[in-house]
């Protein structure tokens, strides 16, 4: 076949290959037999079907409202924009201050974040990222030409990045601290007080804090902050931007649909981009969830409270040597005991000849930097998955011959 005569952007060539078709191709070598069937906790995809109201309510929508074959605003339909409004209500308490005008609906989340990294910073300007972070959201940057700023995190703080290290990071060239909570990767649940102190960090010198709350409906008991009240003496409205993805709370992954809180005054850069990116996000899952969004509520809570029980088996199942570091949504973040073994080497194998399939935590860091860490997906696996994995984990050391050491 020959190749193009064309080349990638300088860009795109600088810019990481996703990792996750990487760990499928690891677990497409592995001879699974119905004995020893694959299990797969690579990626954090949810283990529960979306509710049947929602995919009646999405078949309706396809089969009888002709809206849904048509360009609708690009912010999203007002129906859908009013009802997450009401919603942020009853997830983040009803002093929350959240209005349909402060909310667009995207084509999932990753684009919501390229959506507001665009808005707010040009080539060259810098983003802080706690790291190990989201790999789509340095790639991002990185396609941008926007300098990703690595805020180191650690096991002896449960992962959690620290305000005054990241206060000596800004610059005049920076322009947004981008956070994730629950984490992705290591599933640390970022305190409501350290999120205050962040946005407080943010407006005494004037950057937006990006708050991804992909996973914000598994932090259990909740509300996961109270930086949208409107008891606060500040608005968020100043310097806050939240994110939100549908697919996780709704197990709608594949219909691509996300959100951005922002400040109304920020609402044309944002149209300009949008518009430009998506025209519209899909009109058929809209609808779908305008009407049931309420009603899916305890749905959402019984789920989540299902996912915190699995987290709580991997924790107390996870073989001796083996060392859970955090944990919290769909994440555990898992470091492995083997001397001199990389994390990227224990995943392949275990993918490869274990049939156990993760993330190694090169994948999470600049220039492939790991430290024997791996990311544990609890959400899309079962209680005897969970078991069976951490047998297959105990086994290792004598399958591989892994000198196990400090």
């Amino acid at each position: 076949m020959k190749s193009a005569a064309f080349q990638s952007s300088r860009n795109v060539q600088a810019t990481i290959s996703p990792p996750v078709p990487l760990a499928r191709k690891w677990a497409a070598r592995y001879p699974a037999t119905p004995d020893r069937p694959l299990i797969n906790m690579s990626q954090g995809v949810p283990g529960n079907p979306p509710h049947q109201s929602f995919v009646q309510a999405l078949a309706s929508a396809t089969a009888e409202d002709q809206q849904s074959f048509s360009y609708v605003d690009v912010e999203g339909t007002p129906e859908i924009r009013r009802a997450l409004a009401a919603e942020t209500k009853v997830v983040y308490g009803p002093s929350t201050d959240v209005a349909p005008e402060d909310i667009m609906i995207t084509s999932g989340c990753n684009l919501a974040f390229t959506a507001v990294v665009m808005s707010l910073a040009d080539a060259g300007d810098e983003v802080i990222l706690p790291v190990p972070w989201y790999f789509n959201h340095q790639m991002t940057l990185s396609l941008l030409d926007i300098t990703t700023i690595p805020l180191k995190t650690t096991e002896e703080t449960g992962f959690l990045p620290s305000v005054e290290a990241c206060e000596k990071l800004i610059t005049s060239k920076t322009k947004a601290i981008a956070l994730v909570t629950p984490n992705n990767p290591t599933g640390a649940v970022y305190p409501p007080a350290l999120l205050t102190a962040f946005l407080e960090l943010a407006r005494s010198r004037g950057l937006a804090l990006i708050l991804d709350e992909t996973y914000r409906d598994f932090v259990l008991p909740g509300p996961p902050h109270d930086l949208f009240s409107s008891d606060l003496p500040n608005s968020w409205r100043t310097n806050l931007i939240q994110l939100f993805s549908f697919s996780k709370s709704y197990s709608i992954p594949g219909l691509r649909l996300g959100a951005i809180a922002a400040c109304s005054s920020h609402a044309p850069s944002l149209v300009k981009i949008l518009d430009t990116l998506q025209i519209c996000p899909a009109v058929p899952g809209q609808l779908a969830l305008a009407s049931t969004m309420a009603s899916l509520r305890p749905s959402i809570q019984t789920i989540a409270a299902s996912i915190a029980e699995r987290q709580k088996l991997f924790k107390r199942s996870v073989p001796e040597g083996w060392k859970v570091g955090a944990q919290g949504g769909f994440f555990a973040f898992v470091k492995h005991p083997f001397k001199d073994v990389t994390s990227s080497e224990v995943c392949m194998r275990m993918a490869q000849e274990g049939g156990l399939v993760t993330l190694p935590d090169e994948f999470f860091t600049m220039d492939g930097e790991g430290d024997r860490w791996i990311r544990f997906s609890i959400a899309n696996v079962g209680e005897a998955d969970i078991l069976e994995a951490c047998r297959r984990m105990g086994g290792c050391e004598q399958q591989f011959g892994w000198t196990v050491g400090t």
